[in-house]
């Protein structure tokens, strides 16, 4: 059997967590309960987890004691471990200050110590933490529930190498039957075998086991839009299409994620009438932040976050060239209720029917919080979620745990689903150059 000592941190991930170390102990300490007081009163997703897991914790404590240990429904055990002064004095000197950081360590040695025979692991989701505790001798983890490997990542697309004249069947009939299955919504691109640039892209449908070729983004474009290569061509196909209800774009800054996002919604949204109406947002980090420490109305508060969503809007009104295209501005896309922000604050409980939802920075919200999200969507709504798992600002998420990368593995599958992984940048070519050599 083995011990498992969690940190504030992993409960506040997640809640569930002491439900899925299967027929383990799963030791508290008190310190923990102390600081997840602390942060039960924020209106925050933090805060809503902190209360959750206090729930959770008195419901088992009805079952027994937790300092004795509670059985739990899996087979394994949990307690809460009181922290005893005396152990500290056994921890280097550096440790031994009255933080809540070394108390949790000194738990976790104390238990240590005690169970020689037995597998010991401190979990935590700080790295610092992490380094400090494998400096004094603990197996430190990190939380490593519904992780991606993020080299592993589905980038939504194959490369398969053909026959010259299948290509150009291809070409002609413009779709191709597929011996092999592919992923729901999944895009093909053919390759000549000996000729590299004879090439043609498709998306296969998995009702028909066939590739279509790719149309819908035609010789106009959408919104002076034209996609600058094949990727931003398979993104406005899945962006277009109102049969595939949540999109995700992963990619680094200046590969179109954003852009080609925005000019989809507005050309579904003001030109097709296909959805009420636009709706952008990206998360006031941390998710739920209290808008009241910036001044003014709730649209002059979120300006500083949805400047980059304004800047898109207006390079798409105006056009590459400087022309104006369209002479409408974005506030008067908002006063005409065609395009509206709107922070993630205030999602939850919401039921958001007919409207095309944008999401950008998404790489910053935690699993829960992108399922809080996607099951807000009602009938006719197309989510979209767009962001760079390798930019992120949420300390207890990474490039591998964070929701983004966690619904594009959950969606593969899944036929209503669509994703892109991003890697040509076509912001300039300083921006390209800075994003691939900084």
């Amino acid at each position: 059997m083995k011990h498992f000592i969690l940190d504030t941190n992993v409960l506040l991930y997640d809640p569930q967590a002491v439900f899925k170390f299967q027929e383990n102990n799963i030791i508290i300490p008190i310190t923990v309960i102390e600081e997840i007081d602390r942060f039960k009163k924020d209106m925050n997703e933090t805060g809503r987890n902190a209360r959750q897991i206090s729930r959770l914790l008195d419901d088992l404590r009805k079952q027994g004691s937790l300092s004795e240990g509670i059985k739990l429904e899996n087979g394994g055990n949990i307690r809460v471990e009181i922290y005893e002064e005396k152990v500290m004095k056994r921890l280097p000197p550096e440790l031994r200050e009255e933080r809540g950081d070394n108390r949790i360590l000194a738990v976790a040695f104390d238990v240590k110590a005690k169970n020689e025979k037995e597998p010991v692991i401190f979990v935590t989701k700080d790295t610092n933490l992490r380094i400090k505790a494998d400096a004094i001798g603990l197996v430190a983890e990190d939380y490593e529930s519904d992780k991606v490997v993020i080299e592993d990542l589905y980038s939504g697309y194959i490369e398969i190498e053909a026959e010259a004249d299948v290509i150009d069947r291809f070409h002609g009939q413009g779709w191709l039957s597929m011996e092999q299955n592919f992923y729901p919504n999944q895009f093909v691109c053919f390759k000549d075998q000996l000729n590299a640039s004879h090439t043609a892209i498709g998306r296969y449908d998995d009702k028909e086991n066939k590739v279509f070729a790719i149309k819908r983004a035609g010789k106009e474009g959408i919104w002076s839009i034209h996609p600058r290569n094949r990727e931003q061509a398979f993104a406005l196909e899945a962006l277009l299409d109102d049969n595939i209800k949540l999109v995700t774009l992963v990619g680094k800054a200046g590969t179109g994620k954003t852009l080609v996002a925005i000019a989809a919604g507005l050309h579904k949204t003001a030109e097709e009438n296909i959805y009420n109406r636009l709706l952008v947002s990206r998360p006031v980090f941390p998710m739920g932040r209290d808008l009241g420490f910036l001044p003014g109305d709730i649209e002059e508060k979120l300006t500083p976050w949805m400047q980059p969503i304004f800047d898109n809007v207006e390079l798409l009104l105006t056009g590459h060239e400087g022309e104006k295209r369209h002479s409408k501005g974005y506030k008067e896309l908002m006063a005409m209720g065609i395009m509206d922000i709107e922070p993630l604050t205030y999602i939850r409980g919401r039921s958001i029917p007919n409207q095309y939802m944008i999401v950008d920075e998404a790489q910053n919200l935690t699993p829960h919080e992108i399922k809080t999200i996607i099951t807000r969507a009602g009938e006719g709504t197309k989510i979209v979620l767009t962001g760079d798992p390798y930019q992120i600002d949420n300390p207890y998420v990474d490039s591998s745990s964070n929701g983004l990368t966690y619904v594009v593995e959950r969606f593969k599958g899944q036929g209503i689903a669509g994703h892109i992984t991003m890697t040509k940048g076509e912001r300039s070519e300083l921006a390209e150059l800075a994003a691939n050599l900084l």
